[in-house]
């Protein structure tokens, strides 16, 4: 059989390079992660190679939460130990991917403005919640979505769309998976989600036990800021669902 292949194009060389970057970042730092075969690095282009597989499916949630929590710590052992929230992580080439409080901040105040937060009192309030989960050891935010990992008949996990990272604390990952599984396929139980966190957070102190730093409340945290910062694509993708975290209001518990 011959060996097939998939091209992403870009607008631009600047994010070709700024992909290619990323998933060379990842497979060197990230190796838990299986990831495509990145093949020919084009001036507005990438080949990868050809994955066969089906998106993830709330049944996958346990095993794909022990991946996050293996990928975070291998990544935080070795190379995000000294990396801060608050400051861009920067490559050997001194280009840098994000950090975790900027983006979210002017991400937040668009939803403000595109009318899915009510008023200014609500957006102080997810400002807030999102300055206090800035704290903790450091991990990377890949947007785990349930199309951004490929399961094959055989059961191997491929990592795709790997395009953007920034800087996020341990967990925060995980609830975007979380929020995005409820958001295509509907409620999950809180059962699931527990032995999601369980999953995850013993990944991760498999690596080192400073990691295992996300309770449920921490966890629930992570969801009010995506409840919000995932609020445009509601209908779209494949998000059939609502979230059913409210987000969060000033005063409330």
């Amino acid at each position: 059989m011959r060996p097939r292949y998939f091209t992403k194009r870009y607008e631009a060389p600047e994010r070709v390079a700024s992909a290619a970057r990323h998933h060379t970042w990842l497979a060197q730092h990230a190796r838990p992660l299986q990831l495509p075969a990145l093949t020919v690095i084009g001036p507005t282009s990438l080949t990868y190679e050809w994955v066969d597989g089906r998106p993830a499916r709330p049944e996958d949630l346990p095993a794909l939460a022990a991946l996050l929590g293996d990928a975070h710590g291998a990544a935080w052992t070795t190379d995000l130990r000294p990396s801060s929230l608050n400051t861009p992580h920067r490559f050997r080439d001194g280009i840098a991917f994000g950090d975790y409080i900027g983006p979210r901040q002017t991400a937040l105040r668009n939803r403000l403005e595109q009318g899915y937060l009510p008023d200014r009192a609500a957006l102080h309030a997810m400002l807030t919640l999102l300055e206090r989960t800035a704290e903790g050891p450091t991990a990377f935010y890949k947007d785990s979505n349930p199309r951004n990992f490929l399961i094959t008949e055989a059961g191997d996990v491929y990592t795709v769309d790997t395009d953007d990272l920034t800087l996020a604390p341990m967990g925060y990952d995980l609830a975007k998976l979380i929020a995005t599984l409820a958001l295509t396929h509907g409620h999950l139980p809180a059962p699931a989600i527990d032995s999601a966190l369980h999953a995850y957070n013993e990944a991760a102190e498999r690596h080192d036990p400073r990691l295992a730093t996300t309770d449920r409340q921490r966890l629930d945290d992570f969801l009010s800021l995506h409840a919000v910062l995932t609020a445009p694509y509601a209908g779209r993708n494949g998000y059939r669902y609502s979230w059913p975290p409210r987000p969060r209001t000033q005063g409330s518990a």
